[in-house]
């Protein structure tokens, strides 16, 4: 998995699987779902970012992590960029 933020475009990018995208959907205004030969999502963009989340920090994410033995707990990684 691999989260790209592209500040000029302004917009985000969530690849799930690394094949080729072959087919794109809209499901809302702004937001892009790819999928792949099989009909799988392979990705996500989100256009408009700073309208939809103007108080973020592409500088300073943070990603919470839940282990798959428990739901409950969670393991939060912070990320900065360099």
């Amino acid at each position: 998995m691999k989260l790209k933020i592209d500040n000029e475009a302004d917009a985000l990018y969530l690849t799930l699987d690394e094949s080729d995208a072959v087919e794109s959907e809209e499901v809302s205004p702004g937001i892009i779902v790819d999928y792949n030969a099989d009909n799988h999502v392979v990705g996500i963009e989100m256009l408009y970012l700073s309208k939809r989340t103007p108080k973020l920090d592409t500088a300073r994410l943070l990603f919470e992590m839940a282990p798959a033995s428990s739901p409950v707990k969670s393991e939060r990684v912070e990320l900065s960029k360099s």
